[in-house]
């Protein structure tokens, strides 16, 4: 058993309590509010005289499906490179996940789809929910092997809020453009064109029809990425403990843990084109962005691997750089996908955000890990700031979640006991003594 017996007996009751509350208050929320949109509704969809095969599902469900496997899968074995926290990262992942898309639905829902009193939801709703998922779970990864459950769970539930939030201010409030005397928007949450229809929880308008929003974020490098790694990098701040190198000894990777990790990278590379093109406007739109993003993971891969041996000992290539800077094309194709940025473009973006990654993973992470800053290094990682995310993101994820999490009632694993699958799971391990033996416990320990 990890920890004193009063620990124990408050990790019991925490978690199965806090999972019970969520999912009842959801349960209420969802019995309240959450209805079919005209798409799901079989009696809506006829009466329209719409034929089944021209549902939106059917062209949109593939693409969910892709997501939903980058979320799960991709995701969760991505963050087992711990020695001793593959458990804890994929379970996690599959906890967080199933609690953030369903409160995700709702305030999504409230904030782009809510009208005549109800939330309309259909497969769209399904992949703005993952989006939202996968910015929650960038995040935690900030927190890898430092909280407990209850903690992540409460982090989940600020930052779905923020999230939304953010989302509805970059894409809605500055995405809103006078086209021809009358308004548009941005509807979806990730660049798709809002129906003037309300009835039916917004359909796509003919192209002739639809103009550009100012602000453009298929694969939502600012709404997911960059706001998920500013909330858990300012949230790991808040949350940073002195006596953490008590832990140091399993922060490292093993030869098997880094296997499963690149599992998770292989997964996210090849689902990435679906990710990015998941919600964009169906024929051209989504044929665009599909191609640049696919081009553009594969130049961000070969610059990897060429960088990486460069700047290696020996030669030798670093299999960091390649589970992180090889799926850097996809992320920075993100907002431009859709647009008109040619093959050619997307090969330069790639190469560039692979090589760039690389270095930074190589030299400007060790400083910033080792607490050194210079001017030089600062100047660099301020060009990855957009303003709005990055108020968003600290102030929610600094004063709001930071703040919870800190409460000293919540099971944050000791500085002791960091990283360790032994605190929250009954571990089998490959030698019975050495994984089941008590873990020690230190009185000068501190909590976040």
């Amino acid at each position: 058993m990890a920890g004193s017996p009063s620990r124990a007996a408050g990790r019991r009751l925490q978690l199965p309590l806090l999972c019970l509350f969520l999912q009842g208050a959801t349960a209420v929320l969802f019995a309240v509010f959450v209805r079919y949109n005209h798409k799901t509704d079989a009696a809506l969809w006829h009466r329209g005289n719409h034929s089944n095969a021209d549902n939106e599902f059917y062209f949109r469900y593939p693409s969910f499906q892709d997501v939903h496997a980058m979320v799960f899968v991709g995701f969760g074995f991505l963050m087992v490179f711990l020695q001793r926290y593959g458990f804890s990262s994929v379970g996690f992942t599959f906890l967080l996940a199933a609690f953030a898309l369903q409160w995700s639905t709702l305030v999504q829902g409230f904030l782009h789809s809510f009208h005549s009193g109800h939330i309309h939801v259909g497969v769209e709703s399904m992949i703005n929910a993952d989006f939202c998922v996968g910015a929650v779970l960038i995040s935690s990864g900030a927190l890898l092997g430092k909280t407990g459950p209850a903690q992540l769970l409460l982090m989940a539930l600020l930052e779905v809020v923020l999230f939304g939030i953010n989302e509805f201010v970059l894409l809605h409030l500055l995405g809103v453009r006078v086209w021809g005397g009358m308004e548009w928007g941005v509807g979806g949450g990730q660049g798709q064109p809002l129906s003037q229809e309300h009835g039916g929880g917004g359909g796509v308008l003919p192209l002739h029809l639809t103009a550009p929003p100012q602000v453009r974020d298929a694969g939502g490098s600012m709404t997911i990425h960059t706001f998920g790694a500013y909330f858990g990098l300012v949230l790991s701040r808040v949350l940073y403990r002195p006596q953490l190198e008590k832990s140091k000894h399993r922060q490292g990777s093993v030869y098997h843990s880094d296997l499963f990790a690149m599992i998770g990278t292989i997964f996210l590379w090849i689902f990435w084109p679906s990710f990015n093109s998941a919600l964009t406007a169906l024929g051209t739109g989504q044929h665009q962005t599909a191609l640049n993003t696919y081009y553009s993971l594969a130049a961000s891969t070969l610059s990897t691997f060429a960088l990486s041996a460069l700047v290696g000992e020996d030669g030798r290539l670093d299999m960091v750089h390649i589970q992180n800077a090889a799926l850097a094309g996809g992320v920075v194709v993100g907002t431009s996908s859709e647009m008109m940025l040619t093959p050619f473009g997307a090969l330069a973006a790639g190469f560039l955000a692979g090589t760039v990654s690389t270095l930074g993973l190589e030299r400007v992470f060790p400083l910033i890990a080792e607490g050194q800053r210079s001017a030089t290094s600062q100047a660099m990682y301020q060009l990855f700031g957009l303003f709005v995310t990055l108020m968003f993101a600290s102030v929610g994820g600094g004063l709001g979640a930071g703040l919870l999490l800190k409460l000293p009632f919540l099971d944050s694993p000791l500085d002791s006991q960091c990283y360790e699958d032994q605190v929250h799971w009954q571990v089998p391990g490959e030698h019975e003594d050495e994984a089941q033996r008590p873990l020690r416990v230190e009185e000068a320990d501190t909590q976040a």
